[in-house]
């Protein structure tokens, strides 16, 4: 990306921060950077394409964080840690994260997220003919639930509930993992589920680091009554989503070994 259109996304994305996405025009950007709003047509082009090049630059953000020497580490842990980064991302940019659901992807690097996905799923055996359809699904799953938790689309999560009560125990949920009626969830996925939790509970300082990161608009819905036991609460129901969707994969790949055709 030329060095001049990224300071300008920089400093677009930066407003977008602190005034949210309706504060945000050519004129407020220019006055950012010490330019006037024509000059920024070379490097942006208009408002349109500014928000698409907020997209890239979104995209751009998560692959850095993730990085690309991910080679040698399961395909379990690198859909956690791919999660864990786009919740990330949408508590870091909350007013801006949405627009990786408003907007098509802008940029070669904004089909980052989906390459990345379906790298995982090559990697834990699916089916070649399954693999577009579980990308778009995790992928669908990744944004809309961190978007409608930064925006408020989604019910607070109680901080004494413990992690997956409540949780939709169809086949392979997290809560089977604890307590399986079916026995359908594999040793792995239960292994999974486990580490989930011990990572969750790892994280010291979680919240004060999810607040700093955000400005404070990284707190799930709730408002100003949000605390610190919400937002670990959420982290943790997030994880065992994850879980759940490691053992949907691992169901897959099971199903393709079985028949290959």
């Amino acid at each position: 990306m030329d060095d001049k259109r990224r300071l300008i996304l920089d400093q677009a994305l930066a407003l977008v921060d602190e005034r949210g996405l309706a504060a945000m025009s050519m004129r407020a950007v220019a006055e950012r950077v010490g330019l006037t709003s024509m000059a920024l047509y070379p490097y942006v082009g208009g408002k349109d394409a500014l928000l698409d090049g907020l997209v890239d630059l979104l995209h751009l953000e998560l692959g850095t964080a993730v990085g690309d020497d991910l080679a040698d580490i399961d395909w379990r842990r690198r859909l956690r840690a791919l999660g864990r980064a786009v919740r990330s991302l949408a508590h870091a940019h909350p007013s801006a994260f949405p627009l990786l659901l408003n907007r098509s992807a802008a940029g070669a690097s904004a089909s980052w997220l989906t390459a990345a996905l379906r790298g995982i799923l090559h990697d834990a055996g699916v089916g070649d003919d399954e693999v577009p359809r579980l990308a778009r699904m995790i992928c669908a799953f990744l944004l809309g639930y961190t978007t409608g938790e930064v925006t408020g689309g989604l019910p607070a999560v109680p901080a004494a509930e413990p992690a997956g009560a409540g949780h939709p125990a169809g086949e392979g949920s997290a809560a089977a993992g604890e307590e399986s009626a079916a026995g359908e969830e594999s040793a792995a996925a239960r292994e999974e589920f486990a580490a989930a939790r011990e990572e969750s509970a790892a994280r010291e300082g979680f919240a004060a680091r999810e607040s700093a990161a955000a400005g404070g608009a990284g707190e799930l819905p709730g408002g100003a009554g949000s605390g610190a036991g919400d937002v670990v609460a959420g982290q943790a129901e997030f994880d065992a989503d994850l879980a759940d969707l490691v053992a949907l994969v691992e169901r897959a790949s099971r199903r393709h070994a079985a028949d290959p055709r």
